[in-house]
C-alpha cells in the first residue's frame, strides 16, 4: 500500500470508494437513494477537482496495486482558535481491516500538526459504528453529539476530538443580532465555508440552547440552510458545503 498526494486523474476513483463507503457504512439505516444523492452532492467531480488543486487542502489517497482504494481529505479552520477538521476519510470495504484508514489518519494528521492547529476535529454519525470505534481507537474523545437532517430524516451525529496543542486566543464572545438578541459565539466550534469559517451560537451563555450560526466572514447571523444542511450567509454569500455525514471510513 502507498500513499500519496490526490491528483485530478483520482477524481472518479475516489468518488468510486466514497459510494461503496457510504453503502457498506450506511446502508442498513439510509436509503441507497439517498446515499446516491449525497455522492452527488459532497463529491462533485468540479469540486473535487479544486480540492486537489487547494494548496491549503490535506488530500492523500492509498493505493494498491496501481488502485486508488482510500483516500481522506482536511482543512485548518478557524480565526481565533486552530482547528484540523477532517472532512472525509473512506477506504473501500474491501480494504478495510487492513491499517489503511489508520495510515490514511496518520497522515492528516502530521500534516495538521505541521500547520499547528491545536486541535483535530471529525464528525460520524452514531449509525456508523466502526466508524465511532475507529476514532475511540485512535485516541479521539467524543466531545459531543447532535441532531442533523439530511434529506428530511433526522440523524445523530457524534464530534470526536483530539487535543494536539495549547489552547489560544478566545474561545467565546457575544454578539448583537440585527434583531437586538445577544447570541453566545462558540468559536471552538466551527465549519469551514467558502470564505471564511461558520461559528456555532447560542442562546444562553451556557450554551445548552442552540441559536444558529455566526458567519466569521462578515460576522453576520442570517444563515440560510437546506435539507442537505448546505449553509449560506445571506449577507455576504460566504457558503459551506452540504453536510458530510463522517469523516470515517
Amino acid at each position: 500500500m502507498d500513499l500519496r498526494a490526490a491528483t485530478a486523474a483520482d477524481i472518479d476513483a475516489v468518488r468510486s470508494v466514497a459510494r461503496e463507503s457510504l453503502v457498506a457504512s450506511y446502508g442498513h439505516a439510509v436509503d441507497e437513494e439517498l446515499l446516491d444523492e449525497a455522492v452527488e452532492e459532497w463529491y462533485d467531480a468540479g469540486d473535487l477537482g479544486d480540492d486537489v488543486e487547494d494548496d491549503d487542502a490535506v488530500f492523500p489517497v492509498a493505493v494498491v496495486d496501481g488502485v486508488v482504494v482510500g483516500f481522506a481529505e482536511s482543512y485548518v479552520v478557524g480565526r481565533r482558535e486552530r482547528v484540523g477538521e477532517i472532512d472525509w476519510l473512506h477506504v473501500h470495504p474491501d480494504h478495510r481491516g487492513s491499517g489503511i484508514g489508520s495510515a490514511l489518519l496518520e497522515r492528516v494528521e502530521s500534516a495538521l500538526r505541521s500547520a499547528d492547529v491545536d486541535r483535530i476535529e471529525a464528525r460520524v454519525l452514531a449509525d456508523n459504528e466502526a466508524g465511532t470505534e475507529f476514532y475511540e481507537r485512535e485516541g479521539y474523545e467524543l466531545a459531543g453529539e447532535r441532531d442533523v437532517d439530511i434529506g428530511g430524516e433526522t440523524f445523530a451525529e457524534r464530534e470526536y476530538r483530539k487535543q494536539v496543542g495549547r489552547l489560544r486566543g478566545i474561545s467565546e464572545a457575544t454578539y448583537q443580532t440585527e434583531e437586538g438578541e445577544t447570541v453566545h459565539v462558540a468559536f471552538d466550534e466551527s465549519d469551514r465555508g467558502s470564505q471564511a469559517p461558520f461559528y456555532v451560537a447560542y442562546a444562553d451563555p451556557d450554551h445548552e440552547r442552540r441559536y444558529g450560526y455566526l458567519c466569521g466572514n462578515c460576522e453576520g447571523t442570517d444563515i440560510a440552510i437546506d435539507t442537505m444542511d448546505r449553509m449560506e450567509c445571506r449577507d455576504c454569500g460566504n457558503r459551506r458545503k452540504p453536510t458530510r455525514w463522517d469523516a470515517a471510513y
